[in-house]
């Protein structure tokens, strides 16, 4: 395999391991939200913000853990038949698997980056160009610049009412890290098959 797809396969390996080892944590900050919910729901007046707190902490568990997830290869998978295979037909099978995930990963990460914009103001059908635009802005003119091509933040139908964009920002990274690894996947299972270890 050529050098540069071994960095790729290592600094993707490297940055997800980092994220998926902090994310891991935050199985630690559910707990004490969804504790405290108990805890004022029975002792004290009842807290609004507890439930969508407890949903944002969830998908950045799920979406920023699940790089590292497959990285050590943890993900759930029918093992009826494929224990018993070889390494190298595993790898085949891998290969071809991995890229109907990065399909449904591109499609998801699209919509990701439409609803991050929509939760940014943008409401017509080009989310990137939005973002270019946003990016131009803030490189040109700086911060006060970018905040001229907002529009109305979105913000939660219910009484609390946070703004959605920071979720959806931790959404469209996990889906991007998501990819970018099983990017790494494919290229990991291609040096098996052809005899080489990245």
């Amino acid at each position: 395999m050529p050098s540069i797809i071994r960095r790729y396969v290592r600094a993707v390996d490297g940055l997800n391991r980092f994220i998926g080892r902090i994310a891991m944590y935050l199985i630690f900050a559910l707990v004490g939200v969804l504790v405290w919910s108990s805890v004022s729901k029975t002792f004290f007046t009842p807290t609004i913000w507890t439930l969508e707190t407890a949903q944002f902490v969830m998908v950045a568990y799920y979406v920023l853990g699940g790089p590292y997830s497959i990285q050590l290869g943890s993900n759930v998978r029918m093992d009826l038949f494929y224990g018993s295979w070889s390494i190298r037909t595993k790898a085949w099978v891998d290969a071809f698997t991995v890229l109907f995930l990065m399909t449904y990963l591109c499609i998801l990460f699209y919509g990701a980056v439409g609803s991050l914009a929509y939760a940014l103001g943008y409401f017509g059908m080009e989310p990137f160009t939005f973002f270019w635009d946003l990016f131009s802005s803030f490189v040109t003119g700086g911060f006060d610049a970018a905040g001229e091509k907002l529009g109305f933040l979105e913000r939660s139908p219910t009484a609390w009412r946070p703004w959605l964009w920071p979720v959806k920002v931790l959404l469209t990274v996990g889906l991007m890290l998501m990819l970018l690894q099983a990017l790494a996947e494919l290229f990991r299972d291609i040096g098996i098959i052809r005899g080489e270890e990245i």
